[in-house]
């Protein structure tokens, strides 16, 4: 249990990280860790329904899955927090398991899918770039799931594994922020977390993808309104010191008008009308992604060619200092505004205590200040090259 206490409020957070995500599905049953997501909502052991109590509390609550983590969280007026400790404490100990509950939300489920996935344009991107760039590591399917039916034939009896497997308190992290003392908080927990037991939770053992080492190229086509080109590239883990210098590079290349990419590549050349990086920032080995859609009459290939003389240029050249002193500035703004907010600490914390230690949320700022422009061209070096790439050419159907 984490606390940090915050006077300036009224208001009080829970936030339960549960150390489960997509990639610790099997690859032939994949979606449960976001179906849970929903299933967490339909009903625990003693209380039939979570929403209602919330709501005469004065209470919000959301929740979120990821690859590497599903977190859920309520908030609380500080005089109705017990209420948010019996909730959160009933559906850890048991869900009700009802058939009904697993019918609705698997349906629910399987619509987010088709309405994500399937019928939104570019909406399979995701499953198309995860299985091209991984070939062993669960990363190669998203959160969602492979296939509609994994969810679709999901049983009862599997549900409930899944559940006693990885619903547990040895392997969640529960952080406690806003107007609440520690005692109350230590008093609260004890009360209501302690009886449950322990469970039986898996060691988990997930196969590291191996260096990529050839180019992986792939074209599709489909209804969509243009063209898109996709590029990922693997890159560090998210504890590698490196991660923070691809953090500040995706921001160099594409956050903001005055960024390389579009400065360059949209203002300047016009070969894109949009461009984007960003890096995935999974636990795991991850990568860091290019995308864009090109201006008209510009083809897939010429806009692939403009980014290689970006990247390219990263190599030959360093980056300015005040370049990288800008994105550092920006990300420090950035972190001390969103830790002004109750719940965002909350969230920030059971994080960083996944990843290491709850402590290590002050450290950010300064890891992302010994980034240095030499650091830059180093991983611009190594991880932009042919043989790490995976491309993709997302092609609109040419409609006569």
């Amino acid at each position: 249990m984490i606390h940090e206490e915050d006077r300036t409020t009224q208001m009080v957070a829970l936030d339960i990280l549960y150390d489960v995500g997509a990639r610790d599905e099997h690859p032939d049953h994949t979606g449960f860790a976001h179906l849970f997501e929903h299933l967490m909502f339909g009903g625990s052991l003693h209380i039939p329904d979570y929403d209602t109590p919330v709501q005469i509390a004065g209470g919000e609550n959301n929740a979120w899955t990821s690859n590497d983590l599903t977190n859920f969280y309520i908030t609380l007026p500080k005089q109705n927090v017990e209420t948010g400790f019996w909730l959160e404490s009933d559906r850890m100990l048991s869900l009700s398991f009802n058939q009904n509950s697993l019918d609705v939300q698997r349906q629910v489920v399987i619509e987010e899918f088709k309405q994500r996935c399937l019928n939104q344009p570019y909406g399979d991107v995701g499953h198309i770039m995860r299985a091209m760039a991984y070939k062993v590591h669960p990363y190669q399917w998203p959160t969602i799931g492979k296939e509609v039916s994994h969810i679709a034939q999901a049983t009862m009896k599997e549900v409930k594994d899944f559940f006693f497997r990885f619903y547990a308190p040895n392997n969640a992290i529960l952080v406690v922020t806003g107007n609440i003392s520690f005692d109350e908080t230590i008093s609260l927990t004890e009360k209501w977390f302690g009886p449950i037991e322990r469970r039986d939770v898996p060691q988990r053992q997930i196969p590291q993808e191996p260096q990529q080492t050839e180019e992986r190229r792939q074209t599709v086509e489909r209804d969509v309104p243009s063209d898109v080109l996709y590029m990922a590239f693997h890159k560090c883990d998210r504890q590698h010191p490196d991660f923070y210098a691809y953090d500040a590079l995706s921001d160099i290349l594409s956050n903001g008008k005055s960024s390389r990419l579009a400065q360059h590549l949209v203002r300047e050349r016009r070969i894109f009308n949009s461009v984007d990086a960003y890096i995935s920032g999974s636990i795991d080995a991850g990568l860091f992604t290019i995308y864009g859609k090109p201006a008209n009459g510009v083809s897939l290939e010429e806009a692939e060619k403009a980014i290689w003389e970006e990247l390219i240029l990263l190599q030959q050249e360093q980056i300015i200092e005040d370049e990288l002193e800008k994105v550092k500035n920006r990300y420090e703004s950035n972190q001390i505004f969103s830790n002004m907010n109750y719940l965002t600490v909350a969230t920030n914390l059971a994080y960083a205590e996944l990843i290491g230690k709850a402590e290590s949320i002050n450290e950010d700022v300064a890891n992302y200040r010994k980034v240095s422009t030499a650091q830059l061209q180093r991983i611009s070096q190594t991880t932009f090259q042919r043989s790490n790439c995976s491309t993709l050419y997302y092609k609109a159907i040419k409609k006569d």
